[in-house]
This record gives C-alpha cells, sequence and structure tokens, in this order.
C-alpha cells in the first residue's frame, strides 16, 4: 500500500481491512438427489437384469431426443466433451486437407485445436470492439478461395453477431460451427443460438449451464444429413442409416454413455431455471454498478439476451489509480470470486506458434498472416476481468458482488478516493 494511501484505500480488504463478505460464496450446488436418483435407477436396472449399461441405449437417444426438442427441432447426439461435439461437426463437414477455418478471437484451447487435428488450418480473426465474440467484419476480411468453414463462439453466454456472420457465410458458400459451450439457453434476436448455423458445439461438463456428469457434449443441427454424418464421425465411421458395409470414414470413439445421459435428462429439465436464475443475478450487479464512473459490465449487442457463464467486469483504465490487476485482485479480496484476465486468444499459445505440433505443418506456410495480432481482443481483454455466476445465488450475494464493487471502485477511481 502506498504510504499516501487514502483511507478508501486502507479500508480494503486486500490492505488489511474488513472484507464485505467473511464467508465463502455458495456453492452452484449444480447436483442433488434427482440427479443420483436417476444413477442409481440406471444401476439398479443393470444388476436386476444382468446387463450392463452403455451407450446409444434408451438414456441416451432419450436425452439425444430431449435435447433436439428443447432446441426447438433438429438432431442431437451427445458425445464425450464440448471438444469432441466440435470435433465431429468439423469431422462431418468432410474438410479437404489445407481447408481454412476462421475460428475465434478467443476460445478455450479445445475450440480450436480440433481444426488442426483434422489437417486444416484455422485462422484466428479479430472481436468486434468490447465483446470477447467474433467481429463479422473480421471475418469477411480474412476469407480466401481456401476458407471452408468457420467457428463462432458464444463466449460467457454472450452471443456474437451471428446473424452477420451466417449472411456473409452463406455469401461464400462457407459452413458456420457455433459454438456453444458457454452458452446454453442464450438468445439472439429472439431465437437460441445454436439454431443459426449448419451445426452447433455444447460443451456438458460439470462446469457448465447444465452438466453430463463429469465430462460431456453435444452435437447438434437441423440438417438430418449432417447428423448422421457427424454420427458417424463420432463412432469409429459406423454405418449409421446406410444400408450396411463397414465402417465407411476414419473417425474415433467420442462416444457419450446411458449414465451420463440420465444425468443429463435431470439437468435439461432444470435448465430454463438456471439461465433465469444467472440472468437475474447479472442484471442486479449491472443496475447495482450502472452508476460508476470507471466500472461497468461488458459490452452486449442491442439483441443479445445472454445466458451468462460467467460476468465480464469492464473497467475504464484512464479514470483509475491501479491497473486492471490490481483492482480485481482488490475485489476478490472482499470475498468475490473471479478471474483477473480472459486472454485466451488462439495465436498467442505455444502449440500454435509452433506449429510444427500440428498433423500437416507444411499447410500453414502459405497462410502466414494467422499470427495476425488481435487488437481488439487483447484491448478488450486488458481491460476487464470476470466475476463468478451461479443461480445458485440470491440478492445477498448480489448485493455483495455490487458492494465489492463499488468498494474498490470508490478507493481506486481518480477524484473519488
Amino acid at each position: 500500500m502506498r504510504q499516501n494511501a487514502t483511507p478508501h484505500e486502507r479500508s480494503l480488504a486486500v490492505h488489511g481491512g474488513r472484507p464485505v463478505r467473511e464467508q465463502p460464496l455458495p456453492p452452484r450446488r449444480l447436483f442433488t438427489a434427482e440427479e443420483k436418483s436417476a444413477a442409481v435407477a440406471l444401476f439398479d436396472r443393470a444388476v436386476e437384469t444382468g446387463n450392463a449399461f452403455g451407450y446409444n441405449g434408451e438414456e441416451e437417444q432419450a436425452f439425444d431426443r430431449e435435447f433436439a426438442e428443447w432446441m426447438g427441432g433438429g438432431f442431437a447426439d451427445g458425445v464425450n466433451s464440448g471438444t469432441s461435439a466440435l470435433f465431429a461437426a468439423l469431422g462431418a463437414l468432410e474438410l479437404e486437407a489445407g481447408s481454412e477455418v476462421v475460428v475465434p478471437p478467443i476460445s478455450d484451447p479445445g475450440g480450436v485445436m480440433p481444426v488442426a487435428m483434422l489437417n486444416c488450418i484455422p485462422v484466428p480473426v479479430d472481436a468486434k470492439p468490447g465483446t470477447f465474440n467474433m467481429s463479422a467484419d473480421a471475418f469477411e476480411e480474412a476469407i480466401t478461395d481456401r476458407t471452408r468453414a468457420v467457428v463462432v463462439a458464444h463466449i460467457a453466454g454472450e452471443p456474437a453477431e451471428i446473424d452477420r456472420i451466417v449472411e456473409i457465410a452463406r455469401r461464400h458458400d462457407i459452413r458456420v460451427i457455433e459454438d456453444c459451450a458457454q452458452a446454453h439457453g442464450a438468445r439472439y434476436r429472439g431465437e437460441l443460438v445454436g439454431t443459426f448455423g449448419d451445426f452447433a458445439a455444447f460443451s456438458t461438463m460439470s462446469g457448465k449451464h447444465i452438466a453430463t456428469a463429469a465430462q460431456g457434449g453435444v452435437v447438434y443441427t437441423r440438417d438430418e444429413g449432417l447428423s448422421w454424418k457427424a454420427r458417424r464421425f463420432a463412432d469409429r465411421g459406423k454405418p449409421f442409416n446406410l444400408p450396411g458395409g463397414t465402417n465407411v470414414v476414419p473417425g474415433l470413439n467420442l462416444n457419450s454413455n446411458d449414465l451420463a445421459a440420465a444425468v443429463g435428462r435431470v439437468q435439461l429439465r432444470k435448465l430454463p431455471a438456471v439461465v433465469e436464475a444467472r440472468r437475474r443475478v447479472a442484471t442486479g450487479v449491472h443496475a447495482g454498478i450502472a452508476d460508476l464512473p470507471a466500472v461497468s459490465g461488458g459490452a452486449l449487442l442491442p439483441t443479445a439476451d445472454p445466458s451468462y457463464w460467467f460476468l465480464r467486469i469492464h473497467l475504464e483504465p484512464e479514470a483509475l489509480t491501479v491497473n486492471r490487476d490490481e483492482f480485481a485482485r482488490a475485489v476478490f479480496a472482499e470475498g468475490i470470486v473471479g478471474m483477473e484476465n480472459y486472454r485466451f486468444i488462439p495465436n498467442e499459445w505455444d502449440w500454435f506458434r509452433r506449429r510444427a505440433d500440428c498433423p500437416t505443418p507444411y499447410l500453414y506456410r502459405e497462410r502466414e498472416d494467422t499470427s495476425r495480432v488481435m487488437h481488439e481482443a487483447i484491448a478488450v481483454t486488458d481491460r476487464e476481468f470476470t466475476i463468478a455466476c451461479y443461480e445458485s445465488w440470491g440478492r445477498q450475494e448480489i448485493d455483495d458482488i455490487v458492494a465489492a464493487l463499488r468498494k474498490v471502485a470508490t478507493a481506486y477511481t481518480k477524484g473519488r478516493g
């Protein structure tokens, strides 16, 4: 702490003051007795009949059907992770080696690596200013005669400008895969994300809005032909919906299983309430800091209705006496949970920069601008940190998050401390 620290700075928990919350924030309580009962019932049937449960059985088929119904129709296939969901969607497109696939400016590594694993070239493009999501303009500028697909992530449950991206892609005969790993139930122009593109890939690991136990994912499409191709790729090329024969395409075993599906079916029924509760938390926090000159929620597209996997907190560094990391650490010291830096920019990763680790590194030689600097992605992540957003939180937790943000803002905003 500086020698000339103000009384407000001295009151911060990071400097020894009393924190806003002295007890940890409540856990999510994702699983309840309902999920346990579904799993036990499956085991009971296996014990009673002597037949082990497996995959593609009644539970998994029911989960796939119910997930598609929740999306408003179409075809769903449970797989073993969100990464596998994207891998299967890309595999179903049967892209030629060396094809370029435009990928998000900010993403989990699993949202990009499948491109390289399919001998294609991932081409990251910059973010729409003020957001963590792909810019439609940047996407259009990156298109070449080798561009065959685009992966559009809706990071933090905040929809990207998917309508413009799809319109541009259609003009150039480019396939669109929506990465909805963090965006279950989010809507754009009133429509669920995941229903705009050719495919959607969802994650159902235990940190997401809903979970199929510890890990899982879902491949979703409204195109029946593509759905069969994805199923074949996700199960070692088995000739599903074909007259017969041997395995028809190379693929891996990406299957989900009936135990995961039994848990997922219970979770799926809870999803609307989960999304609504997270929106209440976000709305309460945003309203509580609306008058602060240097702190706000992250910018949203006008027609977006997020499902909030986490909350973005935007700072105006010029109005503060500390940097982003110091501000975030001070907030977390008040008993709030989050992450100082969400800078997951693909072309800054070691494996991407080396490229030799990719199956066909020679393919990159003609596409050196895949290493272009993501100026807007860097700008937004340098100005923002994240706060957790759990559906189990109520008015007290909202008030405490607001109080912590306001306390730190008061101490570190120029002219207010």
